[in-house]
């Protein structure tokens, strides 16, 4: 079997619900990320095989197959096919699975796999919001309401079942938002973000022009004792925005190919997928399965986490990477390196090849070799990769 190469990796900076990236279609910003990865590998456009995008509020703008809206935005050919992902959070994640999947099969050479969410255009849980309104009912049927009765399936009822299953507190989030807030800001203005950030033009409010280039939900005046002062998002929870994912605009992708692929487009290789593995579990906590995920994804490549040299944990909310860490025993000082999703934004199905994106630059900038990445995904499921840099 083939293997499959990572030749070029973008994201755009995140943007706040409103914000900078608000006036962007979907499809149009998704299309900023594919040129780039054309630029950045010198890649004939013609030559792509196929188009894999993670989209999660797959309705309106985002509807009708986000993935080829994207391609025709762009400067790829018209025979260029897409198709759109959703595995949830993780849909850009299984992008890059079902990507170098298909290359490592031999059924295609050159494949780029992406992700995209304008969550101020599409706010979250528009598909199943609208038709519910509309009369067409919901995605829970009478088969699974007979198996989970009573049940109403919700991620933050989910992070505040982990934050009092592993016994973490207000104190102990709120010190794990604060880090990922200050790991953030550091990145930012030492510039490790720079090399993987596709410039986006923008026209602010007044009319002025600019370009997007710094991820919008950091908080740079960021306080331990401003986020000990936010209100909790349940009474009797422990969790707050502070600590949660910021809704976010943005996209991401990855160019993955073969050896084939190396040698059409005449390009080394950035990085090889090791491994990939995606595992179901328990729907209601929901939140859980990266710990179990990254489990199983060691023990059948054979690795132990000490050989990982970095990790990307989603920071959906702050008491999944923390249970991950306690569960895996993994070295805290490896994990979300330069801040996450809690500083930079959670642009849902955009998020695992943004992850994947900024892992790679990280290793690169440490010398690193191995890298794992994993995120929890509605419905109880996670995605887990390992990349080797190259």
């Amino acid at each position: 079997m083939s293997e499959a190469y990572i030749v070029a990796a973008a994201r755009t900076a995140g943007g706040r619900k409103g914000g900078r990236l608000s006036g962007w279609h979907p499809a149009d910003l998704a299309a900023e990320v594919l040129n780039a990865l054309v630029d950045r590998s010198g890649a004939d456009p013609a030559l792509i095989e196929d188009v894999i995008m993670g989209c999660v509020g797959q309705a309106g703008e985002q509807g009708n197959n986000i993935a080829r809206g994207a391609v025709l935005a762009s400067k790829l050919p018209e025979s260029v096919p897409a198709t759109s992902v959703d595995r949830q959070c993780g849909s850009s994640q299984q992008a890059v699975h079902f990507a170098a999947a298909t290359v490592m099969s031999g059924a295609m050479d050159i494949v780029i796999a992406a992700g995209v969410e304008s969550m101020s255009r599409v706010p979250m849980g528009t598909p199943v919001v609208l038709p519910a309104k509309a009369g067409l009912g919901t995605p829970m049927s009478p088969n699974q309401q007979e198996r989970y009765p009573g049940v109403k399936f919700s991620q933050f009822t989910g992070a505040e079942m982990i934050a009092k299953k592993y016994g973490f507190t207000r104190d102990m989030l709120d010190d794990f938002g604060f880090n990922s807030q200050a790991k953030a800001i550091k990145a930012t203005r030492s510039g490790a973000f720079k090399d993987e950030i596709v410039p986006v033009a923008i026209t602010l409010a007044d009319g002025t022009k600019d370009t997007h280039l710094i991820d919008e939900g950091i908080r740079f005046e960021a306080s331990r004792e401003a986020m000990a002062g936010v209100k909790l998002i349940s009474e009797d929870g422990v969790i707050t925005a502070a600590t949660s994912s910021q809704i976010c605009d943005g996209a991401a992708g990855v160019l993955i190919v073969s050896e084939r692929g190396l040698k059409a487009l005449g390009v080394a290789p950035l990085a090889r997928i090791h491994h990939m593995t995606v595992t179901g579990g328990d729907p209601v906590i929901m939140l859980e399965e990266p710990l179990f995920g990254t489990e199983k994804a060691l023990k059948r490549c054979g690795m132990s986490i000490d050989e990982i040299d970095l990790y990307e944990v989603n920071e959906a909310f702050a008491p999944v990477p923390m249970a991950w860490l306690r569960h895996t025993k993994a070295d805290p000082a490896k994990l979300n390196v330069n801040g996450g999703a809690i500083a930079l934004g959670h642009p849902l199905g955009g998020s695992g090849a943004k992850l994947m994106t900024t892992l790679l630059y990280a290793l690169k900038a440490r010398n690193g070799r191995y890298g794992l990445q994993t995120m929890c995904e509605g419905g109880g499921l996670t995605n887990v990769t390992i990349i080797e840099r190259l």
